[in-house]
């Protein structure tokens, strides 16, 4: 009799949430308080080895439980389905939770629902990586160029890259590849931050930080701005004084302004030399960012951290509106959807910056990151991870960033392994955090 094969057995949920808040980290000026947070996802299975796969969806506090509440609605695709099928396909699962009729309607591929299909996919990787026995990163690397294009769904996108052109963009990526994998493994891959630069910190911080930043061997640095120009132009001032003419630094308005206003705060900051302006305007108008980008030269536009699916990322590059391209592991679809958009980027030529300011977005995008310096766009030129000095001690599997560069991760999976005290402690409203502030707080009321 053989064996009865593996199957996933549970689908676990999380809400966790971190009072960043109430330190400012993470302050820009259409987020003036986020408390980081995580709608967090376990794949269980009955496995022989144990493994489980984990992942999230990244938010900033309420709310958090409406989108635990979407990745819940998908337990029914993925409860009892074979570990073995899933890990050798995930494609297939992804394509049946963007395929659902009725799910569909919430959606199609945006939003909440999007970001849940998100949490469960990358929740797959992670377990097909484990058992696997590699990072995903290397996972991805090392897989046959013609599995990869399978994974994918081109609909909606052949008119700017057929499976054929992504398939030739693989091939061509291996050349060279393991003389990458020998820079990858003793320099990693560069990185800037954007812990000095949150909008509620005060010029003393703002200082001490940048002088950190450039002491640790950062080429590059974020400054949120939007709020006030006054204060911009003053705090683009400290931060120029600090680091330097060499060093790169970049400003981000997080969405905050109509397309004429941002061409006109962001030539106000043109003498601080600000290497990209992020986010000027709504990250769904295509042509507003071609506007931006056309009037503000040679300031770089960069945009994606809110850009909801592989088609508007292939229409802000049909329009040329972006200088700078900035997945998120999170935002969308899961790894699946980011295969496409890396290789989307490639075929434009487009540079490839991540976003990854929020709880356990820096574990996740360094992967997507390495596997296109290995085998999609084979440079890291122009290229840099950003990087938040948050919460990574909470997970298994922490960044490691030494000299301003991430260091290749060695552990299988994804990354995405929070630890369980963590979950214990942060999730809300009763772990044991929360449960303790809520108490604080009824006795102050008293």
């Amino acid at each position: 009799m053989s064996p009865t094969p593996a199957r996933v057995i549970a689908v676990d949920t999380y809400d966790i949430r971190f009072p960043t808040s109430r330190e400012l980290d993470g302050s820009d000026a259409m987020n003036p308080d986020p408390d980081y947070s995580a709608a967090y996802v376990v794949l269980r299975t009955d496995a022989a080895d144990g493994h489980e796969g984990h992942g999230f969806s990244f938010t900033i506090g309420r709310g958090n439980d409406v989108q635990v509440a979407a990745i819940g609605a998908l337990r029914d695709h993925v409860i009892g389905r074979s570990v073995d099928e899933l890990c050798a396909d995930p494609g297939s699962l992804n394509r049946e939770l963007i395929g659902d009729s009725q799910l569909r309607w919430l959606g199609p591929e945006k939003g909440v629902m999007h970001m849940a299909i998100g949490a469960v996919m990358n929740a797959a990787w992670d377990l097909t990586a484990k058992r696997a026995g590699k990072p995903l990163w290397q996972l991805l690397a090392d897989a046959d160029p013609e599995w990869l294009v399978s994974q994918i769904d081109f609909r909606y996108i052949t008119d700017a890259l057929t499976p054929e052109e992504a398939l030739d963009i693989l091939r061509r990526g291996r050349a060279g590849a393991e003389g990458r994998r020998k820079i990858l493994s003793e320099r990693g891959f560069p990185a800037y931050t954007t812990s000095a630069g949150w909008l509620g910190y005060d010029d003393e911080k703002l200082t001490r930080l940048a002088a950190q930043a450039v002491a640790d061997g950062f080429r590059q640095i974020k400054l949120k701005v939007g709020a006030d120009l006054d204060d911009d132009i003053r705090r683009c001032r400290v931060a120029r004084s600090v680091v330097g003419p060499d060093i790169r630094m970049a400003i981000d308005a997080n969405q905050r302004w109509d397309v004429a206003e941002a061409i006109r705060w962001t030539k106000a900051l043109a003498e601080f030399d600000p290497y990209w302006i992020e986010e000027p305007t709504s990250p769904d108008d295509v042509l507003g960012h071609a506007t931006i980008r056309a009037a503000v030269a040679p300031v770089k536009v960069a945009t994606g951290e809110h850009v909801q699916n592989r088609i508007v990322f292939k229409q802000l590059l049909q329009a040329g509106a972006l200088d700078i391209l900035q997945i998120d592991a999170a935002r969308v679809g899961g790894v699946n959807e980011n295969l496409a958009i890396l290789l989307l980027a490639a075929k434009f030529g487009i540079p490839v910056c991540p976003h990854a300011g929020g709880v356990g977005l820096c574990e996740l995008v360094q992967h997507l990151s390495m596997f296109d310096y290995l085998a999609v766009s084979g440079t890291t030129d122009d290229r840099v991870i950003e990087y938040v000095d948050h919460l990574h001690d909470h997970f298994l599997d922490p960044v490691v960033i030494r000299e301003g560069h991430y260091m290749a991760p060695t552990t299988p999976g994804f990354s995405a392994t929070m630890r369980p005290e963590s979950i214990a402690r942060y999730t809300f409203p009763d772990g044991t955090f929360w449960a303790a502030d809520l108490d604080r707080q009824k006795g102050h009321a008293a």
